[in-house]
């Protein structure tokens, strides 16, 4: 992993792909020389510069863990944001992008802990816990592993084709629908509620780490139903953003 010296540096990465996910979101593969790995659930920054100097920096989670100098990122466009509707809708492949990272040392999961995980992500929130889930599967760690997504719609899941193929006996999925749902779908579409929160995760009585990362109002709601139902505040971690 990269050393304390290098976190604060600006590093060039090159733009290797870009795939949509979501109608308002994409992945974005980098290439960055230098960049010597990252944990899961680690972020970094993206330094825009205009022709005329003017700068812009917002944070965004890693989707990707390791050691290599790669680096995959997942951006939803925000209609008034000032970088995420050009990394969405304008970056191509050949572009490049600085970044600076990684960053943060306590929203992570390391692949040497057996403790029995839950994330719970909302939208776009699910990026720092795909890093998660694909340190889990290439690890091959053993620890139990659930995940709770809360998505409008079926076609608003970032890395849908990946999460169902990394489901196993040690890897549970649970979706929430909030705006439409599937057909057939068990539940009523709707929002997140405190009932639905205490059927589709892992009890208090399992001790597991819990990791929340989603917009604001949702994960502060998520974390005192989570407290409420017997988790204890310290192990629960979480991880919000607003406008970018």
């Amino acid at each position: 992993m990269s050393g304390p010296d290098s976190i604060g540096q600006w590093k060039v990465g090159v733009v290797v792909a870009v795939r949509a996910e979501t109608p308002s979101g994409r992945s974005i593969q980098l290439d960055v020389p230098g960049w010597g790995g990252n944990l899961a659930g680690q972020h970094l920054d993206v330094r825009l510069t205009a022709p005329d100097g003017y700068q812009a920096v917002r944070s965004y989670s890693i989707a990707s863990a390791g050691s290599a100098d790669s680096v995959e990122l997942a951006v939803d466009r925000l209609p008034d944001g000032e970088v995420s509707p050009y990394l969405v809708d304008d970056l191509l492949p050949g572009d490049e992008l600085e970044v600076r990272g990684p960053l943060g040392g306590w929203f992570v999961w390391h692949t040497d802990d057996t403790r029995p995980v839950q994330l719970i992500g909302g939208g776009s929130g699910i990026v720092p816990l795909m890093a998660m889930l694909r340190a889990h599967a290439a690890s091959g760690s053993t620890a139990r592993f659930r995940l709770l997504y809360s998505v409008r719609t079926p076609n608003d899941v970032f890395f849908r084709d990946e999460i169902a193929a990394l489901s196993s006996p040690n890897l549970e999925v649970a979706f929430v629908y909030t705006r439409m749902a599937p057909d057939g779908w068990p539940r009523e579409a709707g929002r997140l509620t405190a009932a639905v929160l205490a059927e589709a995760t892992l009890p208090a009585s399992d001790e597991p780490q819990v990791f929340v990362c989603g917009p604001t109002g949702f994960v502060e709601s998520v974390a005192d139903w989570l407290v409420t139902l017997g988790h204890p505040a310290a192990s629960v971690k979480t991880e919000r953003f607003g406008g970018k």
